[in-house]
């Protein structure tokens, strides 16, 4: 068994935003091996992000992001479970990135869940139609288009975007993470994006 040092276990705190007592469990799971730890917290993180899910999310913040010229701006609220998380310097980071984000990023709607069903359905007509002489079975032509519609929602859903900071993850990524390390459930309420002549 490896000994575990206070700097391991303030290194791994940095790194994952976790609890001290967490680090050490992890530390001492993995023994002493530092990226075996880190991914044991992530799959805790997620784990800890997926239970606190249902909870209601009431309090928060309406966050603005400004670009440039003043010629385009957006307005959002994200939610919170207290008032306590919703002043931390982590939240208020994840408020403005996600306005940053919607700034740049352009979505219409937070969740595939708003996007209206006649949308869907004309975007799968098109697919469709598109695949009409393509001579394959029509199961591979329904997956064809089910990856066609995927990547729609990924360029048109906020929470299936992938983060303009980070593009290996995805907006619900992030919040997912701060889930994690904040303790609390957060969700996106709604966003307004304008644009002069927009």
């Amino acid at each position: 068994m490896a000994e575990i040092t206070a700097e391991q276990v303030k290194l791994l705190r940095e790194a994952t935003s976790a609890g001290v007592l967490d680090c050490k469990k992890a530390l001492a799971d993995s023994n002493g091996d530092f990226e075996a730890a880190v991914e044991v917290l992530r799959k805790k993180g997620l784990a800890t992000a997926a239970k606190k899910a249902s909870r209601d999310a009431n309090e928060g913040l309406i966050g603005n992001y400004v670009h440039a010229g003043s010629r385009v701006a957006t307005l959002v609220e994200v939610n919170c479970e207290s008032d306590f998380v919703a002043r931390t310097e982590q939240f208020q980071q994840l408020v403005h990135d996600v306005a940053m984000h919607i700034t740049a990023a352009r979505p219409q709607w937070v969740t595939r869940e708003e996007v209206p069903a006649e949308l869907v359905a004309k975007e799968r007509e098109i697919y469709r139609e598109q695949m009409a002489n393509s001579g394959k079975p029509a199961q591979v032509v329904d997956k064809i288009i089910d990856g066609k519609l995927d990547k729609w929602y990924s360029e048109v859903v906020l929470l299936e975007q992938p983060f303009i900071k980070d593009p290996d993850i995805k907006v619900q990524d992030l919040l997912t993470s701060s889930i994690a390390s904040l303790g609390e459930n957060i969700k996106v309420r709604r966003f307004a994006r304008l644009e002069i002549g927009g």
